[in-house]
């Protein structure tokens, strides 16, 4: 399966590289099992507030996550943090986000944001509402403290309801895929969008809410039927 040659090729070209403290730690606890049933699973629900979609040109200033355990969204585990910048934020990005300069440079540095992450990531299923943005920060931050890509095992609800509406060759209208218009169609309730934390649990409500409505058509969902 890709997730597996992918993530197996870059854990041994990682390990080769003789890494220290928490990523060492990440890399030689074990990827989750993709044949679980995906209610078993463990997953961290991320979500990243960045100036822009550009992972090479802008830059994270917040970051929220949440934890799933045992079919369970675990809020007590759930944190925000700001992340430092020396770039200006533009005013689009202040009105967007209610996140000002002098917040930011209060926030911890990147370095600090990567140990965070990968304390709480390893062994679990990293979950995004379009992993491009999470994903492709990751790995552009990988690259540049340690040098090599992070094996990770993805799951995004954007793509599950793509592939869900694709099956029923159902059209899919313009917004229709935005987390608080899916959360509406769930019947779950809305939350204030822009907050990263907020943001991370309303993905990890909808990601159960997606799991449960599949399984009522089919006997058992595993997590490979769900990773991206």
């Amino acid at each position: 399966m890709f997730w597996n040659n992918k993530n197996q090729k870059l854990i041994d070209r990682a390990l080769r590289l003789n890494p220290m403290g928490q990523l060492k730690n990440y890399l030689m606890t074990p990827l989750v099992d993709l044949n679980l049933p995906a209610l078993s699973v463990d997953y961290l629900v991320l979500d990243f507030e960045t100036t822009g979609l550009d992972d090479q040109r802008d830059h994270i200033i917040s970051i929220g996550f949440t934890e799933i355990s045992q079919g369970r969204v675990q809020l007590n585990r759930s944190q925000h943090h700001l992340v430092k910048t020396e770039k200006k934020l533009e005013s689009d990005n202040v009105s967007i986000h209610q996140i000002t300069d002098d917040e930011v440079s209060q926030g911890i540095g990147i370095k600090a944001m990567m140990n965070l992450l990968l304390q709480h990531m390893a062994g679990k299923a990293v979950v995004a509402h379009y992993q491009s943005i999470e994903y492709n920060f990751i790995q552009r931050i990988s690259e540049q403290l340690y040098g090599h890509a992070l094996p990770m095992v993805m799951v995004d609800t954007l793509q599950i309801e793509r592939r869900k509406l694709q099956r029923l060759f159902r059209p899919i209208g313009a917004n229709q895929l935005r987390l608080f218009n899916l959360r509406n169609d769930y019947n779950l309730p809305r939350y204030h969008a822009h907050n990263a934390m907020e943001d991370a649990i309303a993905t990890a409500e909808l990601l159960l809410a997606q799991i449960c409505h599949r399984q009522q058509q089919h006997k058992a969902v595993k997590l490979k039927d769900i990773t991206s």
